[in-house]
């Protein structure tokens, strides 16, 4: 029987066993669902939410996450996470033996599964939120096999700072999580207790972004479409009457009517065509691009060059690595030795990434070591995909005479 085969068996049957055990003290249930109204935001109430959750005594955290999930709608900020999300969720790692080989059946049972998939999301998402509490439960569909998920506990329920889970965010009391027995196994805390994470320096940003698209929107709206004025007798019903029908049928724009006697105008303001507020946009945007991705790339910039686009590559690739970095530590810190307690893993396994190869410079070395030295023919097939059928005389000339951008065309 496959390891592979083992490992599903043995989930199966350590879910019933382990059933009595694991749902004690589940959280999720608990929670009192509430619905969130859709009020418009703006610094005030970002100071009031930062306040609550820097409250020593009496923390409230709802208001500022609820403030996270109102300035994700931003699509521009949005996409900046979500790309330096999904190139660690991307990327592939490995599952063996410590100090041993790779167990690559186990790997690829797990490699794209849903828990290993929100497990390395959530631990992700402690940069930008701070923190993190992930519940593991069987979850079964139809007659397959029970697998094991995780599920984020809403950050609004969760004071980490006291390690209080509160079924209802408005009271108080809740549940010391840290002294449950399922802590740990079941239950599984990443980030830092008490940290707010990236997303509170980009709520400013965000916010002043929407007021500058609505005050563009109203200027669209009133230069766009003027409103229309009529000057008639307004002491004369007869005359007001017919006055708003005309109104009323000559289209949808803004109208009034004043007394015949009477002048309106508009105040002379500053004359633009928007410039202002687009400016203020893009200073946004690219204020919450050098937060996230570390660099203001691709499509936030006007005047871009390849030389930038690069350096700002090269930058967000430096992030991501440390994202991963985070994601092994805690994975072989809290992840692997949970699962091996619940069993699906065995208890000596660690996790790592797979690192990827840089093979434009690995060719470059290997065209300046056959100058010299015989290389392996399968192991240029393995790396190169080159399969070689023999050694001709002009070979060493020919490669030595070649130049890098030859090499680099061949692989393109």
């Amino acid at each position: 029987m496959s390891r592979r085969n083992r490992n599903k068996g043995g989930q199966h049957n350590l879910a019933a066993k382990t059933a009595g055990k694991s749902t004690g003290n589940k959280l999720l249930p608990q929670i009192i669902e509430k619905s969130v109204s859709q009020t418009r935001q703006d610094i005030a109430k970002w100071r009031t939410a930062l306040n609550g959750a820097r409250n020593t005594d009496n923390p409230a955290v709802y208001m500022l996450y609820q403030l996270y999930e109102y300035i994700l709608d931003d699509t521009q900020l949005t996409s900046q996470i979500e790309n330096r999300i999904q190139d660690s969720l991307g990327s592939t790692f490995n599952l063996k033996k410590k100090g041993g080989d790779i167990d690559q059946e186990l790997t690829d049972s797990l490699q794209n599964s849903e828990l290993f998939n929100e497990l390395i999301k959530q631990i992700i998402n402690t940069r930008f939120y701070g923190h993190s509490l992930v519940e593991l439960d069987w979850k079964q569909e139809g007659l397959n096999e029970p697998q094991l998920i995780a599920e984020l506990i809403p950050r609004t329920n969760v004071l980490a700072k006291k390690g209080t889970f509160l079924p209802d965010y408005n009271e108080e009391k809740g549940v010391l999580y840290r002294e449950l027995p399922e802590f740990g196994t079941w239950l599984l805390e990443f980030g830092k207790p008490g940290e707010i994470g990236l997303l509170n320096k980009a709520i400013p940003h965000a916010l002043f972004k929407r007021f500058a698209q609505s005050c563009w929107s109203e200027l669209c709206e009133i230069h766009g479409i003027p409103p229309r004025v009529m000057k008639t007798d307004t002491q004369d019903p007869a005359s007001m009457t017919r006055g708003k029908k005309m109104m009323q049928d000559m289209g949808a724009a803004a109208w009034f009517i004043i007394d015949s006697t009477e002048e309106f105008s508009f105040a002379n303001g500053v004359q633009t065509n928007g410039d202002v507020y687009g400016n203020l946009l893009k200073y946004c945007d690219q204020q919450n691009s050098l937060l996230i991705s570390g660099a203001i790339i691709g499509q936030d910039t006007e005047h871009g060059s390849r030389s930038k686009d690069e350096s700002g590559q090269k930058m967000l690739s430096k992030l991501v690595l440390a994202d991963m970095a985070i994601v092994e530590m805690y994975m072989n810190t809290k992840v692997m030795p949970a699962l091996a307690r619940i069993g699906i893993v065995p208890a000596d396994y660690v996790f790592g990434w797979e690192i990827s190869e840089d093979l434009q410079t690995l060719w470059q070395r290997t065209l300046q070591a056959l100058a010299y030295f015989d290389v392996d023919p399968e192991w240029m097939k393995e790396k190169f995909g080159i399969a070689i059928m023999g050694k001709k005389e002009t070979a060493i000339a020919a490669i030595q005479g070649s130049n890098l951008n030859a090499a680099e065309s061949f692989f393109v």
